[in-house]
């Protein structure tokens, strides 16, 4: 019998905090069922499975993020904006890594178009607007920039920057002028 309470948002938060614990590929139904000392089939009257589970996490977790950036891009363009995007990303990342982690999940664009994905490319968008990259340029910044701050938040988190000089903040900050500077001075499309 289901514990009183239990319900899908319940499960989907309790398996995000769960995969921030111990990672987000540890999270399966069994693993919620026994953090609430249930049996797994008292839990698929709120998830099917645990591919059913994980797709709910990495929508909260796009959801998350894209509120914290709708609240840091409020009122900021160019170089500002684009440093507070970057930095709500990293700082969501260092914080939630089992989050982060589902939020690079790949998601049906059905799925993806109706959740916080949707919101992500929209923001992405509006940063660029102060860069006025013409089409296809445009598309190539946004992939630039999803590489790069996936890249380092990916990096950083493994630990790939521990035991080097100098601190990661500083060379975040100084990607940050790089990007900005190659998005002010985007180079011409050459020959095919």
């Amino acid at each position: 019998m289901a514990r009183a309470g239990l319900t899908r948002e319940r499960l989907i938060r309790a398996g995000a905090d769960l995969g921030d614990e111990v990672g987000f590929d540890q999270v399966t139904v069994s693993a919620l069922a026994r953090r609430f000392g249930v049996t797994v089939a008292s839990l698929y009257s709120h998830v099917r499975n645990s591919s059913d589970l994980r797709t709910g996490i990495a929508l909260l977790a796009l959801d998350e993020l894209a509120d914290r950036a709708a609240d840091a891009l409020a009122g900021r363009s160019g170089k500002d904006a684009l440093t507070a995007f970057a930095n709500v990303y990293r700082d969501y990342a260092r914080q939630h890594p089992g989050r982060w982690a589902a939020a690079q999940l790949r998601l049906d664009p059905e799925t993806a178009a109706a959740s916080g994905g949707g919101r992500h490319a929209r923001m992405t968008w509006a940063v660029l607007r102060a860069y006025d990259l013409p089409e296809p340029d445009r598309t190539h910044a946004v992939r630039l920039l999803g590489s790069v701050f996936h890249g380092f938040v990916s990096l950083e988190l493994a630990g790939g920057f521990d035991h080097s000089a100098p601190d990661p903040q500083e060379s975040w900050a100084r990607v940050l002028d790089g990007v900005d500077a190659l998005l002010r001075n985007w180079p011409a499309a050459g020959p095919g």
